[in-house]
């Protein structure tokens, strides 16, 4: 028997507000929100880890007193479906990302942060 990846936790100061933005992001919905957590998913799989096989994750957001202080050590990767990465990334830009250096240098992906300072990179891959 093995595990699978159903959902990824995610602290943070506003869970409403990023979870707006990452439903704008990879085109999930909130699927719940109560007391300082809300958990978004994708329409496609709303019962998420309750299917077998693999799922798109879920993505929980709890509020936490503290703030970000140091580089993520685990990140998302999310590839244009419907777009070049250039266009992906100016909408992203307009969704309130932001880039950021984290000593990447020239590489074939973008990386950018959230409203709250979590790094996340657009591949240039386009993936249906």
């Amino acid at each position: 028997m093995t595990s699978k990846f159903t959902e990824l936790a995610i602290d943070c100061a506003d869970p409403s507000s990023l979870a707006r933005f990452w439903c704008s992001v990879l085109g999930y919905e909130v699927q719940d929100a109560e007391d300082g957590i809300v958990t978004i998913g994708s329409p496609l799989a709303p019962e998420g880890k309750n299917r077998p096989g693999p799922v798109p994750p879920t993505l929980t957001f709890a509020r936490v007193p503290e703030g970000k202080t140091v580089k993520n050590r685990l990140h998302i990767d999310v590839n244009p479906t419907d777009r070049e990465q250039d266009d992906e990334v100016r909408r992203l830009l307009d969704l309130g990302a932001r880039h950021a250096d984290v000593g990447q240098g020239d590489e074939s992906w973008v990386v950018l942060i959230d409203p709250e300072g979590n790094e996340f990179c657009v591949l240039a891959g386009r993936h249906p």
